[in-house]
């Protein structure tokens, strides 16, 4: 009989929901490194467990993300396997969150929180620090769900957002990040985008700008983006996520300013888990009726 393992943490109530709603198959619940055997897998395993199973069909990541499962071989006896992520099911939380970051730095909130733990008054003092976002600049270098769901955010704000997807031409995003108020990256790691933003491109962007990323750590130059907050050659950063997770006792991001670092809590919410057990059953039925896949992974696109 075909068996699910799950290597998902879920609480034992939405584990028995899940139990139940798969019922009469069976469903065992699996560290994400142990040796599994099962036909159809929900999480993120590690990728020897992976390639260790050969009667693997499906695997439902729980994350949009797979670059650690780019270079496997999903060949098996019975075909190959396919494999679902997440895509687009953090546009709303991940947006929100950048939106949340610019309007934190804009309105000077960051500094505020800073002073009330120092119970230190500077109100008319900071008053002319603060910007609005009516009318900015944007740069959306990524344009998939996130930075899509983003840019129907700031519409009502009046801004001028300029997309970028893949295909992009280097020198039409240089000329924009030139002129950008605010530029926000979503990008997944690949050839073309990692170490994108290194230190020549980042001294591009307005003394006044401010870079967020929400996409992939390998994106900026973390030294290059911390010594040009220190130097006050950028007006800020928003960063979700980083080349090491977590950030590294020491690293520079922990005492630049002017930054705020979210620690990849960007997409998070509480119903996240329930949400992914829900795209989970929604697949298990097509699965079992022969249908198409969601969030059906592409290899050779690298994301």
């Amino acid at each position: 009989m075909m068996r699910i393992a799950v290597c998902v943490p879920l609480p034992p109530p939405l584990l028995d929901q899940l139990r139940a709603a798969v019922s009469p198959i069976p469903l065992d619940v699996v560290r994400g490194d142990a040796p599994c055997d099962a036909e159809i897998m929900f999480g993120n395993p590690v990728p020897v467990v992976v390639t260790g199973n050969p009667a693997l069909r499906w695997l439902q990541l729980e994350s949009v993300g797979f670059g650690e499962y780019a270079a496997l071989d999903w060949s098996r006896p019975h075909g190959a396997v396919q494999v679902t992520n997440l895509a687009g099911f953090f546009a709303d939380p991940v947006a929100e969150s950048a939106l949340a970051g610019i309007l934190a730095l804009y309105r000077g909130i960051d500094r505020l929180v800073t002073l009330r733990d120092r119970a230190e008054w500077q109100g008319d003092t900071i008053r002319p620090t603060l910007r609005t976002l009516a009318g900015a600049r944007v740069v959306l270098f990524g344009m998939g769900a996130i930075n899509r769901r983003l840019a129907a955010l700031l519409a009502p704000f009046g801004c001028t957002v300029t997309g970028f997807a893949s295909g992009f031409d280097p020198s039409a995003l240089d000329q924009a990040l030139s002129r950008a108020d605010i530029v926000v990256a979503t990008v997944p790691h690949t050839p073309a985008t990692q170490g994108l933003f290194d230190a020549a491109r980042l001294a591009l962007l307005p003394a006044h700008a401010i870079l967020c990323n929400f996409g992939r750590g390998s994106l900026i130059d973390e030294q290059a983006l911390a010594a040009a907050l220190g130097a006050g050659r950028l007006g800020g950063a928003v960063i979700d996520v980083t080349r090491a997770e977590p950030l590294p006792q020491g690293h520079p991001f922990w005492s630049c300013p002017n930054l705020l670092l979210t620690q990849h809590s960007g997409g998070g919410t509480g119903d996240e888990l329930a949400r992914k057990v829900e795209v989970f059953l929604a697949n298990l039925q097509r699965f079992l009726a022969g249908e198409p896949l969601l969030g059906l992974v592409d290899f050779t696109r690298g994301y």
